[in-house]
């Protein structure tokens, strides 16, 4: 599949909010794109600043380390109900394919956390190299799946520090053993906590259950840290628009 919409208009990320009529210079990796997609000046695009923002646009002018382009009209995307995502610090490349997945289900923050487990990993996705790996691989999810919203980005965290930090909301934490994660409706803001490969100490588990967290399952079988994310934020993502259709239906 092409970047863009299903209507051959190819998306691209700009790291500025977008205004309406301003003319956008975008960086070396867009025009490197847009060259692949031989574009000319003049060619329609479409721009989205991760914050809500998108707008159609056309190109001014392709050279090799940048690109110009004129800004129409901007549209205001709302949010999607918001669901945060606590993952574990784990395998890097398995990481970099999850936050690729996570923010074209809509994931609306991503925080790593490091579980006891998480530290015989390696190699571990953690760092500020890392993250800005990780940020890239968002755009581009970004760009691909036409989205306006890019998860938020938190830095890691311990265990502790991201109790202390989890929004409110209804909170779940993925476990075999944990009921249905459709047994009870869910509302948001909704927190998903992801556990390690290997699964939680006791007592890690201990603290996220005092901290209101339900233990919730998506089945018999133990899922890599990856499935597991992809498949409880797709079920949240239909659940809470199940719900929206409902309540306004």
């Amino acid at each position: 599949m092409e970047r863009g919409d299903p209507h051959g208009v190819a998306t691209f990320f700009s790291p500025d909010t977008l205004q309406s009529g301003a003319t956008q210079l975008l960086g070396e990796d867009v025009a490197r794109h847009m060259r692949v997609r031989r574009l000319d000046v003049g060619a329609p695009v479409q721009l989205v600043d991760g914050v809500g923002g998108r707008a159609l646009a056309s190109l001014r002018r392709l050279a090799k380390g940048s690109a110009s382009v004129e800004v129409g009209d901007v549209e205001s995307v709302d949010p999607l109900p918001a669901v945060h995502l606590l993952v574990p610090i784990a395998d890097r490349d398995r990481m970099l394919w999850l936050a690729e997945k996570a923010t074209e289900l809509g994931a609306t923050s991503w925080r790593p956390v490091l579980w006891r487990r998480s530290k015989s990993v390696s190699p571990r996705g953690e760092g500020a190299g890392f993250q800005a790996k990780v940020h890239a691989r968002m755009i581009a999810a970004l760009e691909q799946s036409a989205g306006a919203w890019l998860p938020a980005m938190f830095p890691e965290a311990t265990v502790e520090r991201a109790l202390a930090a989890a929004p409110e909301g209804d909170r779940l934490l993925l476990a075999p053993d944990g009921e249905p994660i459709l047994a009870r409706a869910t509302e948001a803001p909704l927190v998903i906590a992801v556990g390690p490969e290997g699964g939680l100490e006791d007592d890690e588990r201990a603290r996220f259950v005092s901290a209101g967290f339900r233990i919730v399952s998506l089945g018999s079988t133990v899922l890599r840290f990856e499935t597991a994310a992809v498949a409880a934020l797709g079920v949240a993502r239909a659940s809470l628009s199940l719900g929206a259709e409902r309540t306004h239906g």
